[in-house]
């Protein structure tokens, strides 16, 4: 059997001004299946710019058995749609399409999915998908149903049988991988001329995991949720040798660690280090992590730079020491910004982030994140508006001030909420006005800096921003831009 696993076309203006880079998921569930004794396609429909016409015209030129795709909560009715176009070109095909959804959305909103989409949403998946797809697709061959087969959801149809009523079913959640020096990826499966950063022209980009979890709590957070507050490191020997083999198999220069805690095992952390830079490894790293990792690893921010590690993003998310409790980001102020700090004397890029919308939020207090974003002085920063996922810690206490379930919109960039004194426009105009004020005081410094890589890498980002990004598609009207940004938007 032919298993079609295409990503979602979702586009929001933020993450793809930066650049392409592979489905991770698809890559190690296409390689579970293809060991299980499938034939998995991967088809990155979002990377290449194709619609849903694309999309159904691919599906019928493959005439796959099974159509799957993921997706995170602003993606899934993309997704939905992909699926829907998997539906209408069996029935063009005459054949029969399984169809199937991973993901955050899927693990926790199954019962929503199969409710409005049992047309075209055959399984969901929950948690850890490789073995989940490999086992219901050997079930479907060998056994013609998908048996017991651990972490699914799905609609049973009506047989007339009382021991198997129709309905809703929902398999035990499967037990996450202990080891993740086991998975399969399927590098070979990936089209690499899709996925480059665009910070550097020409690059070619991957993105790894050398680790899976986190162990906080933050409320807002749908990872600690889909990963019940575990986390599991791979081997540091297996991260370095798949970053060097990638490098030098298919000429990746610059890797996206996708975890979110990959420095939460200090001794393991080091020990990769060590590796990549006993190998002279010549992969940039772009990676995130928790501040307080970053004010602990003080003593190795300088092998961190040697390694490869040129950006990270650390989750500030708040300028008050209330907020920030609020969230439960079990951190402070003065960490945050000890940690940006410890990153410029290391000659690493810092970026985070700063959440707005709160239902307590107003001008004034939009005016006092702007400033201390200033404080903390990251060289990149962005102004997220809280979406509260439906399955979140937080969602009891926000849905009074939520204003569409239009979950496109729930990509922290578009306003779902109003908070008590300001609307959803004034809230996204208040966004744009920080980014703009924020970049507005650092592009003429970034065109002056005394660093080379910093100050190329920064006036590229610069570029990128201003030509790729949702901000400048909402820039004020009456808003100056200084000449240095003017010429950051003139260039390519």
């Amino acid at each position: 059997m032919k298993i079609l696993l295409i990503t979602p076309p979702y586009h929001c203006g933020v993450l793809e001004s930066a650049g392409r880079w592979p489905n991770l998921a698809f890559v190690y569930v296409a390689g579970h299946l293809r060991a299980a004794g499938f034939k998995p396609v991967i088809y990155d429909a979002m990377s290449a710019g194709h619609d849903l016409a694309d999309i159904k015209a691919r599906i019928l030129a493959e005439e796959p058995g099974a159509v799957l795709t993921t997706s995170f909560t602003a993606s899934y009715p993309a997704a939905v749609e992909v699926l829907a176009a998997a539906k209408q070109a069996a029935s063009e095909l005459g054949r029969e399409i399984v169809t199937g959804i991973g993901g955050v959305h899927a693990t926790f909103m199954y019962e929503e999915i199969l409710t409005d989409h049992a047309d075209v949403v055959d399984y969901c998946f929950r948690g850890e998908g490789e073995l989940t797809v490999a086992d219901l697709f050997t079930a479907l061959r060998d056994w013609g149903a998908p048996a017991s087969v651990p972490g699914l959801a799905y609609i049973r149809p009506p047989t007339g049988d009382d021991d198997h009523p129709d309905g809703l079913v929902v398999t035990p959640a499967r037990d996450f991988i202990p080891d993740l020096d086991t998975l399969i990826p399927a590098w070979d499966l990936v089209d690499w001329d899709l996925y480059t950063f665009f910070v550097f022209p020409g690059s070619r980009m991957a993105t790894i995991n050398t680790s899976r979890g986190c162990s906080q709590a933050c409320s807002f957070c749908s990872q600690q949720k889909f990963w019940q507050r575990t986390w599991r490191g791979r081997s540091a020997e297996a991260v370095a040798a798949e970053i060097l083999y990638l490098n030098e198999t298919y000429g990746i220069d610059v890797c996206l660690i996708s975890d979110e805690l990959p420095t939460y095992d200090r001794d393991r952390w080091e020990r990769l280090l060590d590796l990549l830079i006993a190998a002279g490894s010549p992969v940039y790293l772009l990676m995130e992590t928790r501040v307080d990792d970053i004010v602990r690893d003080a003593d190795l921010l300088p092998k961190y730079r040697q390694a490869g590690v040129i950006h990270v993003y650390v989750g500030v998310e708040a300028t008050s020491q209330e907020t920030l409790d609020r969230f439960q980001k079990n951190a402070d102020v003065q960490t945050g910004k000890r940690a940006i700090e410890l990153l410029a004397e290391n000659g690493i890029l810092s970026e985070t982030s700063f959440v707005l919308g709160v239902p307590e939020e107003t001008p004034e207090t939009v005016a006092r994140t702007l400033e201390m974003a200033k404080f903390y002085d990251p060289d990149m920063a962005h102004f997220l508006l809280l979406a509260p996922w439906p399955y979140a810690d937080m969602w009891p206490e926000l849905e009074p001030y939520v204003e569409t379930r239009d979950y496109a919109l729930y990509n922290l960039v578009e306003p779902v909420m109003r908070s008590v004194e300001m609307s959803r426009p004034e809230l996204f105009d208040a966004v744009i006005r920080s980014y703009m004020d924020f970049y507005m005081s650092r592009i003429s410094r970034w065109a002056e800096d005394p660093d080379p890589f910093k100050r190329d890498y920064l006036m590229r980002s610069a570029r990128l921003i201003m030509r790729n990004s949702f901000i400048t598609e909402h820039l004020p009207a009456d808003l100056e831009l200084p000449a240095a940004m003017r010429e950051a938007m003139r260039e390519g």
